[in-house]
């Protein structure tokens, strides 16, 4: 069955006879018979064509006769076995003799290509000036360094800088990165979720308890001012309560302060006390043990307020004990409070004593705000004498960076 094959290309089938044409020519001179005789002779493992030569060396026939044979077994022989022939005839000589034996077209073209495709090592001849020069002006340019250079090196400086800056940021603000996933007091004792005082037992300290979010702090009384500084300097002990409100077992309104979340580098164990007020809702129940007692408060609203409304401080209209939990939110920051407030109902607040504290006493003084958060690392640091000169350096190389920037940009 005949099958058709695509013409090859003229100029395609002409370069293929040409290699053809030029490898038979290489090959087209057989070795010496005798010495090819003596080489099988002398081979200790004989290969195809050197059995052949043997045999026919020990015929008996004469010397043309042999030559003849031989000139024809190896004209019979493809290019690949005859360049096989011609190699083994190379080895035998140079056995025989020592000496390599005189090349044939065909070993010389092998040799040609071998030498051909071995790496050669480049030595380089230039003297080290101009080595040296030639490196000077590949860094800048020949002298002349163009507007892309500069903004190659700005945008470096501004890439390392950055990084400096992110690396910072989560030293000095981690409290925003880490505080969502805190939870405190993971390792006091379970608070059961009863709405008696008589399930909780008055310590020593007084707490807030907050069975929802497994809360269990010690709360500060002892704070006579409502300086912001000195409630944030509190809040490193526990939870803060206000001064200027009254005290649970009195008609009123209590007003606590905890940390929903501060740098983990500063000190004071109680950085993420309400971090998770958040998930209070209404009918949640916490307490308040004070003085030997064991105040229940169920949650009545939930808000997120300006630090400017001082207003949550007073009384709940139509509750007559009531105990407000605050902190700042989001957590990690100062920019609003988060205000929980808990109604008394255990024990029964008309048995609550009247308190000493005044409306008008309740309200801080003009232009005062909810205490929030204190002053990040950041804030500590370059309020020192170090971290504002290291500020102020920081501040005059970039300024004398750009001053030479622009400098070589116009007098180019």
């Amino acid at each position: 069955m005949a099958t058709n094959k695509p013409p090859q290309p003229q100029g395609d089938q002409s370069a293929a006879d040409l290699i053809r044409d030029k490898v038979a020519r290489l090959y087209s001179e057989e070795p010496d018979a005798t010495k090819e005789i003596a080489e099988a002779t002398a081979a200790p493992h004989r290969s195809k064509h050197q059995e052949f030569m043997y045999k026919l060396g020990a015929s008996g026939k004469d010397l043309a006769a042999v030559q003849t044979e031989w000139h024809q077994y190896y004209e019979g022989l493809p290019a690949k076995e005859k360049h096989q022939v011609w190699q083994e005839f190379y080895a035998s000589q140079a056995n025989v003799t020592g000496q390599p034996a005189a090349a044939s077209p065909a070993q010389k073209l092998s040799e040609h290509k071998h030498q051909a495709a071995k790496p050669k090592k480049l030595r380089d001849v230039r003297s080290t000036k101009d080595v040296q020069a030639a490196i000077r002006d590949t860094v800048t340019a020949g002298g002349k360094l163009e507007t892309k250079h500069h903004l190659q090196s700005l945008l470096f400086g501004l890439g390392a800088g950055l990084i400096v800056v992110v690396i910072f940021l989560f030293g000095f603000f981690n409290e925003v990165v880490i505080s969502p996933f805190i939870q405190p007091s993971r390792t006091s004792a379970a608070t059961p979720l009863i709405v008696s005082g008589d399930s909780v037992a008055p310590t020593s300290t007084p707490e807030v308890i907050i069975p929802k979010i497994n809360v269990e702090i010690p709360v500060d009384y002892n704070q006579t001012t409502t300086e912001e500084s000195a409630i944030e300097n509190a809040l490193e002990n526990g939870i803060v309560h206000y001064p200027s409100t009254v005290k649970p077992g009195e008609t009123g309104n209590a007003a606590f302060f905890g940390h929903s979340s501060n740098n983990i580098f500063n000190k004071g164990k109680y950085k993420f006390a309400f971090v998770l007020l958040h998930t209070l809702v209404e009918g949640d129940t916490f307490y308040l043990t004070y003085n030997g007692k064991v105040y229940v408060y169920k949650v009545i609203s939930r808000q997120v307020v300006d630090p400017s409304n001082v207003g949550v401080l007073g009384p709940v209209p139509g509750k007559a004990a009531t105990a407000t939990l605050i902190t700042c939110d989001p957590p990690g920051t100062s920019l609003r409070r988060l205000v929980v407030v808990g109604e008394q109902i255990s024990p029964d607040p008309a048995k609550n004593t009247e308190s000493a504290i005044t409306p008008a006493s309740i309200t801080p003084s003009e232009g005062a705000s909810l205490p929030g958060n204190g002053p990040t690392l950041w804030g500590r640091f370059i309020s020192t004498p170090a971290g504002k000169g290291m500020v102020g350096i920081v501040v005059i190389a970039a300024f004398l960076y750009v001053i030479r920037w622009g400098n070589r940009k116009f007098s180019r």
